[in-house]
């Protein structure tokens, strides 16, 4: 049985770094830009853009605060998104399990 490209398959989870920060967020209910930053070892113009690509895809929540005088960015994976990133998934395990058997 062949894997239609359409079911499952979503171009937002194209790039590894976005790919990773659903990971991350997929076992945590929120993390912060600074703990992106740190664990993905990326710039914050780079992280800071991907983030922006998920969450105009409406796959992340965006939660803005302060913590004393610093400002603190929350991200936390939406329910779409995480739909989404399951069906993703779902869709490359498949696509390896078709390529084992091949």
């Amino acid at each position: 049985m062949s894997v239609d490209i359409q079911e499952g398959y979503n171009k937002a989870f194209d790039n590894v770094l976005r790919l990773r920060i659903m990971s991350i967020l997929m076992v945590n209910d929120r993390y912060d830009f600074n703990s992106f930053k740190a664990l993905l070892q990326v710039t914050d113009g780079n992280l800071a853009s991907h983030l922006k690509h998920l969450e105009q895809a409406e796959f992340l929540l965006v939660e803005k605060s302060f913590a004393g005088r610093k400002p603190l960015t929350m991200y936390g994976a939406t329910e779409n998104g995480r739909k989404a990133f399951q069906a993703h998934l779902a869709f490359l395990e498949q696509l390896i399990r078709q390529n084992k058997e091949a």
